[in-house]
């Protein structure tokens, strides 16, 4: 035998004689766990749409993974409720609101109130006094002077009627008792309405509601008033429309402004106006004059919250640019745009850098 063959058949045989396993396979190494991703979600935009404190609501929210829409429409309707109930004690439409009964005791008697009432008169002092007066709540003595609402009449009252209404004009003479929670008008005869801040404060109420109810992105809208809380779905801020005063519609907007958590408020003299003679004549009334005033178009508020904004908005709009803007630069976190009777823009520091002039306004009566 070769001696390649007999070295063959010792290494068969030392194989053979070996018992020791063979070794066991080096294992693969083992995949991390993951978490399986959620499937594609797509926000749907849900809204309500409808009628309270005299004008447009829209409150505006999106679905989540955690609520579908009908988890969400029951909170919207909430929210709508919240504004109904404050506007069934703050309206001068009905006899029996707290401010009626406030009114209907003039010269007579103090009225208890409840706290809601009690805190939107007591703001409105305070704007009063921050604005030389000129945000007055009883103002509401021009009511059936001036006439821009549902009885509407295009006529510019006489000086006379005028003279005698201003003078029952003073919100110096509204006295409040903050133990008994009660208010008086001193002269009789004297009214006041909240229609120039309350929509604001039931902006704020209704935001406060859906808050609560779990909601993280939605704006609140009652007219002129917004209330603006998060962002978009997709991470983007709500991108808010400065309206044009003269434009073509309620979505003609010569400036843009990016609001998150704060709130949006405009004044203008084109909602509730006529144009007679050449003349445009709207709802803010300068209580200095009795007439409407002339030192602004618009005005629009940015503010932490919607009672602000709304109170501030008309002061602004009666005192003008020059004096007005003041006003937003004393507050934390308020600013204001405002086109004054020349159509040209003013913007306060605190919004020079936030807002986005689109162009010009347009020009006219």
């Amino acid at each position: 035998m070769r001696t390649s063959q007999m070295f063959l058949l010792g290494a068969l045989a030392l194989a053979a004689c070996n018992t020791s396993s063979p070794p066991e396979p080096t294992p693969e190494p083992r995949a991390e766990a993951t978490t399986p991703r959620p499937p594609p979600f797509d926000p749907k935009k849900i809204t309500l749409d409808d009628k309270a404190m005299g004008t447009h609501v829209v409150i505006t929210t999106f679905t989540t993974r955690e609520l579908d829409e009908a988890a969400i429409r029951p909170k919207l309707d909430k929210a709508l409720a919240e504004i109904r109930r404050l506007e069934r004690l703050m309206t001068t439409w009905r006899d029996d609101s707290e401010i009626s009964r406030i009114n209907q005791a003039a010269g007579k008697q103090a009225v208890a109130v409840g706290p809601e009432t009690f805190e939107v008169i007591k703001k409105s002092i305070s704007v009063a006094d921050r604005s030389e007066g000129v945000f007055d709540i009883s103002f509401e003595a021009m009511r059936d002077l001036w006439r821009f609402d549902e009885n509407k009449v295009e006529e510019v009252p006489s000086k006379a009627d005028i003279d005698a209404a201003r003078a029952l004009i003073d919100y110096r003479k509204i006295k409040l008792d903050h133990d008994a929670r009660s208010v008086m008008l001193s002269k009789p005869g004297m009214r006041v309405s909240l229609g120039g801040i309350a929509k604001g404060y039931a902006v704020d109420a209704a935001a406060k509601v859906l808050a609560a109810e779990g909601l993280a992105s939605f704006y609140v809208q009652a007219g002129g008033d917004l209330y603006v809380r998060g962002k978009k779905p997709d991470g983007s801020p709500y991108r808010v429309g400065v309206r044009d005063p003269r434009g073509q519609g309620p979505n003609d907007y010569f400036a843009m402004i990016d609001v998150t958590d704060h709130s949006f408020s405009t004044a203008g003299d084109y909602e509730r106006a006529f144009v007679k003679d050449g003349k445009r004549w709207h709802h803010i009334i300068d209580p200095r004059t009795g007439y409407p005033a002339r030192k602004s178009r618009s005005v629009t508020v940015w503010a932490k919250d919607a009672f602000t904004a709304d109170g501030i908005d008309d002061a602004i709009f009666i005192l003008g640019p020059d004096k007005g803007l003041s006003i937003c630069e004393e507050l934390d976190d308020c600013g204001a745009v405002v086109v004054d009777e020349h159509n040209k823009v003013w913007v306060s520091k605190r919004l020079e850098s936030k807002i986005q002039i689109l162009r010009d306004p347009t020009d006219g009566v």
